[in-house]
């Protein structure tokens, strides 16, 4: 698997171009904004984006998704619960950004459990709500895209639309503290991390 990633947008979250080292495939998670480079890129690596998988339904990762999937004729894979909020500008934000409003439908709606394969890469589908009522987090191997669940140090925020506290604490705790603890995590926003450094120094999980 060949990882890159890319802080896109107005608000510079992260995106990430997941590929496939054995074929041309590669998919997209949360391609907040500028396509144009996530094109370019995905050009320079050679491969072809076949989905586009976002951890939520939030503007500052959604922002890039209408354009990259004109471009490349991706599916847009998203949980079931968080469908509304991406064709929806006023769950997903973007009533309040300073781009236009968004407002697009999922291809693929997914839920706890699901896999998709990327090439020869399989990709795990993990719900992890709290942040949003439809978030998830992405498991590939020794790697997890965590979007906006849990951070290095820190966890997604719970005051925004189905957002709720103690549910994002019992999907960190009960799902994601559950893989292997050399897990490299790779957040929405920050660096990358592991398992075992946030289940000993997140002060939110201690």
């Amino acid at each position: 698997m060949i990882i890159k990633k890319m802080a896109l947008g107005i608000y510079g979250a992260n995106c990430y171009i997941v590929a496939d080292e054995d074929s041309e495939e590669a998919a997209v998670v949360d391609p907040g904004g500028e396509s144009d480079k996530i094109y370019k890129a995905l050009n320079q690596m050679g491969k072809k984006c076949v989905y586009i998988i976002l951890t939520h339904g939030h503007m500052d990762h959604i922002g890039g998704v209408a354009k990259l999937k004109e471009l490349t004729g991706a599916r847009i894979v998203i949980h079931e619960k968080d469908n509304e909020m991406i064709n929806d500008p006023a769950l997903n934000l973007s009533t309040s950004g300073y781009g236009e409003k968004i407002s697009f439908k999922g291809d693929i709606l997914v839920s706890d459990g699901d896999e998709i394969k990327i090439g020869l890469t399989l990709a795990k589908i993990i719900h992890t709500p709290g942040h949003t009522l439809g978030g998830i987090c992405i498991y590939i191997g020794d790697h997890l895209f965590s979007g906006d669940t849990l951070f290095e140090r820190s966890i997604g925020r719970t005051d925004l639309y189905g957002g709720d506290y103690e549910t994002i604490i019992r999907s960190i705790r009960n799902k994601l503290f559950n893989l292997d603890k050399t897990t490299i995590v790779h957040p929405g926003h920050g660096g990358d991390t592991t398992i075992e450094i946030e289940m000993s120094k997140n002060p939110f999980l201690r």
